[in-house]
């Protein structure tokens, strides 16, 4: 029987005979993200300016140990070292940052923008061995599952924090219920984030994913088509709730330097 060999030449970086601008994509994607990790870095370590009343920004939330009215345990220890740079960001940024890091779209998302492997479809990439996700440090990202567990819990405070935001203390020392456009920004910011973590793959898997029939669960499955409805649209979600997130902590900020003053409806 005769055979043909067929030869097979590997693209270099960047080589494509696509027509269209694949580029524009992953270029955006890379200066979208880069932007994000860049201000959260620096507002991380700020340590400052993060809380303005009953307003308190998402990237320290909840507040373990500071100076604000809001942190639960009070001031930083007086055991840490005074060489070492203290925010209480730190304490708890690594939780929501690991849920988003380890995301199935995130992944997907700076594979191409970030590490080029590949930039896009039908583009050559500039490594030539395949790793996937089985080996170190890759193989990290299967934790993605159990940073569900703690974003799903860290919800609970964001929410907690929408609802503070709707108290203001009045001048005869109470609170009262009211409204300003940073309880907007925060309630907004809670709904976002949580339709990202509910749209989440592993959310779903572990609602019904695990079983071969869900037919007999009618309750299970009805939760896993609302999931399944919601992941249709989880790259959305991401993208709204990375922007909301961080225009969050840029208005408390603004509020608390008094660069912007906050809107009261009533």
């Amino acid at each position: 029987m005769a055979s043909n060999l067929v030869s097979i030449t590997r693209r270099g970086f960047g080589q494509t005979m696509r027509k269209d601008n694949w580029w524009v994509a992953p270029v955006l994607t890379f200066i979208g993200l880069g932007a994000f990790v860049v201000y959260s870095t620096w507002a991380a370590f700020q340590g400052a300016h993060y809380s303005f009343g009953n307003y308190l920004s998402p990237f320290y939330s909840p507040e373990l140990f500071g100076n604000s009215p809001h942190a639960l345990f009070g001031p930083p220890p007086s055991w840490l070292p005074t060489w070492l740079p203290f925010s209480p960001a730190l304490l708890i940024l690594w939780a929501p940052g690991g849920f988003r890091f380890t995301c199935y779209y995130y992944r997907g998302a700076y594979y191409k923008s970030m590490w080029a492997d590949p930039p896009a479809c039908a583009v050559g990439e500039p490594r030539h061995n395949y790793r996937g996700e089985r080996k170190f440090p890759l193989i990290i990202q299967n934790i993605h599952r159990y940073f569900l567990y703690l974003a799903l819990f860290f919800l609970l405070f964001l929410a907690y924090d929408a609802w503070h935001a709707m108290w203001f203390a009045g001048p005869d020392g109470k609170e009262h219920f009211g409204i300003g456009l940073g309880t907007l920004v925060l309630t907004a910011n809670v709904i976002c984030l949580g339709l990202y973590t509910t749209s989440c793959h592993s959310l779903r898997h572990l609602i019904g994913g695990v079983y071969d029939v869900l037919s007999n669960k009618p309750i299970r499955k009805k939760a896993y088509g609302c999931v399944s409805g919601l992941n249709k649209r989880h790259m959305l979600f991401a993208w709204i709730s990375l922007f909301v997130v961080g225009f969050s902590d840029v208005y408390v900020r603004l509020c608390s330097m008094g660069i912007f003053q906050d809107f009261r409806f009533f």
